[in-house]
């Protein structure tokens, strides 16, 4: 009845899709259930955050700083950037959201990898945007399904206002050098948004890799964007951030929503940032837990990809349906993959050592 109404783009368009009802599988499950499909951090956030969201607590009747002015002073030290240079959002996926918003629409294009983060390509169905996904590197490539950095740039044309990147990326794992990356950024036209998803930057310790932050100095259209998700175990609070240079990051402050991160999430990722020493740890256990758990689903004959992030996508063949299903089964939840276009994979969080043990054990079990 009322589709007539809709606004074009919008018909069009897919919601995301997170996979499994968590919710409902929680309810129903006699026991509690191993999540290990949402790349969540299962050593949870610094006792010094928790004790912010605690002292918040006789607040939440007061709105939250509409400026997120305390966390922008500690995110502008940590990056050596200024204040300005700074947007807070309700995760990154808000700020995802917005730049197709403010620079993208009917007339434009965007483009992205064909494995990129799924947000990528609603951000520009909703605003009506022609979508371009580049070819991914090839299967048999050491970057398996990684970001073709010549096929993205070669995707460009006049028509492209925006372009997303995630460096490591979801769901792939993968990643790409800071010489590739600023071989890339000399091809892209200065007029062309250049977004930088680094979600997962803290867990990275391969050595050609780099943040694009100290890149922004020099590119105005380059904005890299950041969340208090993973590494620092937020998830359930959702803060994002963005760094790019005062021009661009003052176009998206005239359509960010007010209060859009709540008082909450603010104390709670300021808190966490004078905490590194709980990131640190959770970073090297996430490490160990990563190779091991690679190591022993390899040992089973499964192709892991090469991964910097807390997940492995794994390839299990044309049984990975079944497999997840039987998994879900022992109380293991996993993520399907073919709304990704890799109906053959199922992408698994690194979870603890307890955790990996009993994913491995109900693996054994349904194979």
């Amino acid at each position: 009845m009322l589709e007539h109404r809709v606004q074009p783009a919008i018909r069009g368009l897919r919601a995301y899709d997170p996979g499994h009802d968590l919710v409902a599988l929680r309810r129903a499950a006699s026991s509690p259930l191993i999540e290990l499909g949402s790349n969540e951090n299962p050593y949870g956030p610094s006792p010094k955050a928790r004790d912010a969201v605690q002292r918040c607590l006789d607040e939440l009747a007061l709105y939250p700083d509409p400026r997120g002015g305390d966390l922008k002073r500690v995110l502008s030290r940590q990056f050596s950037v200024a204040i300005e240079q700074i947007v807070l959002g309700n995760g990154s996926h808000e700020l995802l959201m917005q730049l197709a918003q403010v620079f993208a629409g009917p007339d434009a294009g965007v483009v992205a990898s064909q494995y990129g983060f799924a947000v990528y390509s609603i951000a520009a169905a909703a605003v009506g945007a022609t979508f371009k996904a580049a070819p991914a590197l090839p299967m048999d490539h050491a970057m398996a399904a990684g970001h073709d950095l010549e096929a993205i740039a070669a995707a460009v044309d006049a028509s492209t206002h925006l372009v997303y990147l995630a460096n490591p990326n979801n769901p792939t794992g993968t990643w790409f050098g800071a010489d590739a990356l600023e071989g890339f950024l000399a091809r892209i036209p200065a007029d062309t948004i250049v977004a930088i998803d680094e979600a997962y930057a803290e867990f990275v310790d391969a050595p050609e890799w780099a943040s694009a932050i100290p890149l922004v100095a020099k590119h105005p259209n380059l904005i890299v964007l950041r969340t208090f998700s993973k590494a620092h175990g937020l998830a359930g609070l959702r803060v994002g951030y963005g760094i790019a240079q005062p021009e661009l990051i003052g176009w998206l402050e005239r359509v960010r929503e007010s209060f859009n991160v709540n008082l909450l999430g603010l104390a709670a990722a300021e808190a966490s940032l004078g905490d590194p020493q709980h990131l640190v740890e959770g970073v090297r256990k996430n490490k160990v837990e990563r190779e091991r758990l690679a190591d022993a689903l390899r040992s089973r004959g499964l192709f892991v990809f090469p991964s910097q992030t807390n997940f492995l996508l794994v390839r299990f063949g044309e049984g990975a349906s079944r497999i997840d299903d039987a998994m879900r089964g022992h109380g293991v939840v996993l993520r399907p993959m073919g709304g990704y276009g890799l109906p053959d994979c199922l992408r698994i969080t690194v979870g603890t050592a307890e955790q990996n043990a009993k994913l491995l054990a109900a693996l054994d079990a349904v194979r």
